[in-house]
C-alpha cells in the first residue's frame, strides 16, 4: 500500500516522471516511484505554506528522517518514509545524497534569485542531478557512470526549471540570475551541450540504468525551443504537443536511447 501511495503522489505531483516510470521495466518501478515520491515531498515543501518557518520545518523533517534511516532506526510514520527506507537499504544508497536535495530546496523558500550562473548550476545539480544519480544507482549504475548521468540530469533539470519559470515568477520569485533573452538562450544552449556530451559517453551507463534517464524525456524539445526563442520561456509558451511528448517518451523507452 505504501508503494501504491507513492505512485499516486508522483502521478499528481510529477506527471512527467510518473510517465517515465511506467515506461521503465516493471521490476524497477517500485523503487523509482519511491524516490520520486520523496522528491515530490521535498519539492513542494516550500510551496504548501506561506510561513517560511513552517516550510523550513517540513524540509528539516525529511533531513531528520534520512538521518534516522541512515542510523538503522525505524522510519517515522509517513506513507513515503517507510518505502524510502526500504529502497535506501536495499540498494545501499547514501542518505546524504538525498538530504542534499532537501537542503537545496531551502533556496525556494524566500524566492531570492541565485547569485550567479554558478549558483544556479549548483542548484540544478543538487536537485535534478542527485535525484537522477540515486535512481541510476538503484538500477545498477556504477561510479564510472556518475559524470555522464549528472551531465544528462543537468540538461534535463534545466529544461524543467525553464518550464517552471512563469509559475515561479507569478509567485513572486526571481528564478534567474540574468533573465535577459540572450542569457536565457546561452543557458539553454549549455543544457543542450550537456545532453550531447552525456550521449557521447552513453556506453559508460549500463543499459539497465537507462530507465533512470527516461525522466529527462522532454529536455531536448524544451531546450531547443528556448535556445531559438528565449522569449517563449517567460511567456510560458515553449511549444510541445501532447502527441509529440508521448512519442518522444515511447521512442526512448523502446530503444533505450535516452
Amino acid at each position: 500500500m505504501s508503494v501504491a501511495a507513492c505512485a499516486e503522489l508522483v502521478e499528481r505531483g510529477d506527471p512527467d516522471r510518473f510517465r517515465s516510470v511506467l515506461a521503465a521495466p516493471a521490476g524497477a518501478r517500485p523503487d523509482l516511484m519511491t524516490l520520486y515520491a520523496f522528491n515530490v515531498e521535498v519539492t513542494r515543501a516550500p510551496w504548501v505554506t506561506q510561513e517560511p518557518v513552517i516550510a523550513e520545518m517540513r524540509i528539516q523533517w525529511w533531513i531528520d528522517t534520512l538521518d534516522e534511516i541512515a542510523a538503522g532506526q525505524t522510519p517515522r510514520a509517513h506513507e513515503v518514509a517507510a518505502p524510502l527506507a526500504g529502497t535506501i537499504r536495499a540498494h545501499g544508497l547514501d542518505t546524504a545524497l538525498l538530504a542534499a536535495i532537501a537542503e537545496a530546496r531551502r533556496a525556494d523558500i524566500d524566492g531570492t534569485p541565485p547569485e550567479d550562473a554558478a549558483a544556479l548550476s549548483a542548484y540544478i545539480d543538487a536537485t535534478g542531478g542527485n535525484l537522477m544519480w540515486a535512481a541510476a544507482q538503484v538500477l545498477g549504475a556504477d561510479a564510472m557512470a556518475e559524470p555522464v548521468v549528472r551531465d544528462f540530469a543537468w540538461g534535463a533539470g534545466l529544461a524543467a526549471y525553464l518550464r517552471a519559470i512563469p509559475e515561479l515568477e507569478a509567485r513572486g520569485h526571481r528564478p534567474l540570475p540574468d533573465g535577459r533573452p540572450e542569457a536565457v538562450a546561452r543557458l539553454a544552449a549549455e543544457g543542450l551541450s550537456r545532453l550531447s556530451r552525456a550521449r557521447a559517453q552513453r556506453g559508460r551507463v549500463a543499459r539497465g540504468a537507462a530507465a533512470a534517464l527516461l525522466a529527462g524525456w522532454r529536455a531536448d524539445a524544451t531546450l531547443r525551443a528556448a535556445a531559438r526563442n528565449p522569449d517563449l520561456v517567460k511567456a510560458g509558451s515553449l511549444p510541445e504537443s501532447e502527441f509529440r511528448k508521448r512519442g518522444a517518451l515511447a521512442f526512448r523507452a523502446l530503444t533505450g536511447r535516452w
